[in-house]
Parts: structure tokens; sequence; C-alpha cells
């Protein structure tokens, strides 16, 4: 019996870290043991306060969209200039390509920018609305486009989302207008007579719950359809959208949560995997927080960026208290932070990892600690 379905994860997901050169055409290459040809990119800006960027293969390379407010889609020409076999080229954009400054550049795989238009038809009971469906089975991992509209089954948003399981987290932002990304977890809980429990990737905000963001059941239990309400965030009448939607795979994502006990010696949390990258919420209020491998190749891991904030990537303290630092090992993490982003003794966090190596190959092979 394999421990994994996916050797390489490089194949999937890589980090990049580089410096800007203000040059048009600049090409950033991958350093994975795979090469990735990127269709979600996230860049932030390290040494100085600037916007996250997000873009997408599926709204093209001149859409950008920004974790850290509210805002509708813009059209910059200065940024991604294209999507590369092991990369992509970067125009003269100070967010993503400036004189003196360092980026990180997360990106995931999916299925090379080739789409499939999904129209409406009824699917398990209920009727579709018609999207563009960007889908890789094999990771887990499919972009959404899409117009809600009332015209297909009324104030709800059903979509094939293609990954043949139920995603396990899902990010949601409306295109046309202001409004907030919709983050689902399935370790969010929340009762559905209330409505499920979503976050909001741009707030701080701690869980809440609304009967107009995800409908009837946890999205993860439908292997076909997300089902959405009329939320602006996520289903307003002729609203146009893009989700990220995450299925988990064994030994390359792990999408979960675990309790804090407020101590230096906080807790270990198995992934199954070393991971590459990992973003944590506490469902308190609190902000979002990133730690990955490329800025930190050694443990503790002190560097820390704020998905909701612009502000500089930070480097906590590593002693002294073992303040908001980390060690990612052979198949989890460990805390080591007495700060309340990661370790509140008794509350909740919920987070999204990917692996740099799987604890265990499909031939039976140990990865190594770090």
């Amino acid at each position: 019996m394999a421990y994994t379905n996916i050797d390489d994860p490089s194949a999937y997901f890589q980090t990049k870290i580089y410096s800007g050169n203000s040059t048009d055409d600049t090409a950033i290459t991958n350093d994975g043991n795979s090469n990735l040809q990127p269709d979600f990119v996230w860049f932030k800006r390290r040494n100085s306060a600037t916007n996250h960027i997000l873009q997408d293969s599926n709204r093209g390379v001149t859409k950008n969209l920004e974790s850290d407010n509210t805002a509708a889609e813009y059209t910059a020409t200065s940024r991604i200039k294209s999507f590369d076999t092991d990369g992509v080229t970067l125009g003269t954009s100070a967010g993503v390509n400036g004189s003196g400054y360092t980026y990180v550049a997360w990106q995931w795989k999916c299925n090379g920018g080739t789409t499939t238009s999904k129209s409406s038809a009824t699917v398990s009971g209920n009727v579709t609305t018609p999207c563009v469906q960007q889908v890789n089975t094999d990771a887990g991992f499919s972009i959404l486009t899409y117009t809600a509209s009332t015209s297909y089954a009324g104030t709800e948003t059903h979509l094939e989302h293609g990954l043949g399981v139920g995603p396990r987290f899902l990010l949601v932002k409306r295109r046309d207008s202001s409004a907030d990304w919709a983050v689902y977890h399935a370790e969010n809980g929340a009762s559905p007579s209330a409505g499920y429990g979503y976050l909001v990737l741009n707030s701080s905000a701690a869980t809440a719950t609304s009967s107009t963001y995800w409908l009837n059941t946890n999205a993860e239990s439908n292997a076909t359809l997300l089902a959405f309400g009329n939320n602006t965030s996520v289903g307003a009448d002729g609203g146009e959208y893009v989700c990220y939607a995450f299925a988990e795979k064994q030994g390359y994502s792990k999408f979960s949560k675990y309790v804090g006990n407020g101590v230096g010696n906080g807790p270990f949390v198995y992934t199954g995997f070393k991971p590459a990258f990992v973003m944590f919420k506490r469902l308190g209020s609190q902000s979002w927080d990133i730690h990955d491998s490329t800025r930190d190749p050694f443990n503790p891991m002190p560097r820390r960026l704020l998905p909701n904030l612009t502000e500089a990537e930070e480097s906590r303290p590593t002693s002294g208290g073992s303040i908001d630092c980390m060690d990612f090992l052979s198949n989890g993490f460990k805390i080591k932070s007495i700060e309340s982003i990661l370790n509140t003794s008794g509350d909740t966090y919920v987070y999204m990892a990917f692996a740099e190596n799987p604890f265990t190959t499909s031939t039976g092979i140990p990865t190594t600690a770090r």
C-alpha cells in the first residue's frame, strides 16, 4: 500500500525567494526537484510594507487581487508577464520586482492554464451555475471562476469543483467589487442549523457563522459540488468571483487543527510529511501567519508574514521565551511559541500545509529531518 502518490511535492508547490531589479522581462526560475509551471502565485515583498499580490492563470497575467484588503480585482500589466515552464517572467512593478527589495513567491500548479467551461446542469439534484474550471486531481487543487446568478438556483450557487473528493479548504473572492475574502476550513466547525463557520483572509476577526456562505452540508462532504449562499463575498446575484479549492492529499497537503497549550514547549502537529509551507489562523481574533522552509531553511523558524496585513517580514526572537517560532520536522511541525498568534492555551488553530517531502514515499523510503 502506497504511503503517498506524490513522491516529489515540488511538482505541485514551490516557494521562491528572490531580489528585485526593476528590469522588464525578468525570469524567476524555481529551484525544486521538478519543474513547476505555476497557475496560482502569491507574492509578498519581504523587506518593506506593501500589499500581498495574488494572480492566477484562470484570470490571466494582468489581473490582480490583494489578500490584505477587500479591493476588487484590478489590471496591472507590469507584474507577471508570463507563466513559464519553471517559474514566471516579471515586469517592472515594485510590487513584485523593485530594485533593492526582496520577495517571496508561493506557487501552486493546477492544469497549466488549460480550463474547461462547465454549463449549467442538474447534478446531484441541484441546478449548477456555469463556471470556468481548471483542475488538478493529483494535487487536489482547482481554480474556479464564475458569475453568481439567480437564474440557476435562486439565491444559491452550486459549482462543479472537479476534484472527485470534497475540498477541505476554500478561498473565495469577489472580483468585480469590494468584498471580503471568504475562507472555508473543514475544521472550523459550527452547526449547520446556524450556518457553518467562516473566516476572512483580509481580517484578524474570529470565526463567525452565517447561513449565507456555505449551504446545507460541509463543503468537504460533497465530492462533486460546492454550495454557496448569496452573501456578497461568495454568491451575490451578478457578482463575478474566483474560488481556489483544495482537497487533502496524503503525504502532500493537510488542512487540520491543533489546540494550544500556552507554553514554549508547544504542541507537536502530525502532518505525515516534512512541511514546506504552513499558514495558520487562531479561531479567535488574531492575524493569519505564514511560515515556510525557504525563508527559514533551518530550525527554529522565526520569520513570519501576515496575509491580512501589508507589513514587512518580521523575524521574531527565538530564545528568552520562545516567541513566535517553530520547528519543521520530518512528519509535521512543533510549535515553540508563547504568543497568542500560535499558541494560546485552550484555543483552537486551523492550518493549511504543503509538503517539502512526504514522511514516507510510495516505495517506503522515509524522509530525513531538517
